[in-house]
């Protein structure tokens, strides 16, 4: 895929993606994301891996407008990702659209190994893109989630860590990372990755300084 050149709004950049990665949509999705994205300012920077099953994680996550905009994002670079989502959001007739979207619910008061039930997901696919927020919530937090950590150190997968930066309105895709089994060093290393001046409302994101909670 050549990276798109619009007549308005500067060069999207759709980065080429390898024929490992799960697809989906068409020609027409693509061009009209494209063009969504061109229309909106936004870009991406840097390469997307070439490989078939991995952890992305997006941050920083502090609006609501980071759905849309990943949606969007996804169907321009013709990516099939998997997210997980509050349950209450999967109830009819919403939940037809975030099924299709690749949307996988998840209740977070019920007991579960929703850790486990991914990764049994990712074994059972032979590619899988598994969306999450660290922060796991739009509001001020301090702490990321491990379960993004777990998921990966768990099912053997590389973290592809994603940067949702509003102030240049850039998608900045990071180089791969691998866990080394130390939580509180990895989490620190990726946490150095975004800085709340990324976020679109700043205030609302501070980033490291404090271990992963669970």
């Amino acid at each position: 895929m050549t990276p798109a050149t619009p007549a308005h709004g500067g060069r999207v950049n759709v980065p080429a993606i390898g024929a490992q990665v799960p697809r989906r949509g068409n020609t027409f999705t693509t061009w009209l994301a494209t063009t969504g994205m061109r229309l909106i300012g936004w870009r991406f920077e840097g390469p997307f891996p070439d490989v078939p099953k991995c952890v992305l994680i997006v941050a920083p996550h502090t609006s609501n407008w980071d759905f849309p905009i990943g949606v969007m994002a996804m169907y321009a670079l013709g990516i099939r990702g998997t997210f997980l989502g509050k349950h209450t959001l999967f109830r009819f007739p919403l939940g037809v659209l975030m099924r299709f979207l690749g949307g996988v619910p998840v209740d977070r008061a019920a007991a579960g190994d929703v850790v486990g039930e991914t990764v049994r997901h990712v074994q059972t696919h032979p590619g899988a893109l598994i969306v999450l927020s660290p922060e796991g919530t739009r509001r001020l937090t301090t702490r990321w989630k491990s379960g993004f950590y777990r998921i990966a150190e768990r099912g053997q997968l590389p973290i592809l860590p994603i940067g949702f930066d509003y102030a240049r309105k850039t998608i900045v895709f990071h180089p791969l990372f691998t866990v080394t089994g130390n939580l509180d060093r990895d989490v620190a290393a990726l946490q150095a990755l975004y800085r709340p001046s990324m976020a679109k409302f700043p205030a609302q994101y501070l980033g490291g300084g404090a271990p992963p909670r669970a």
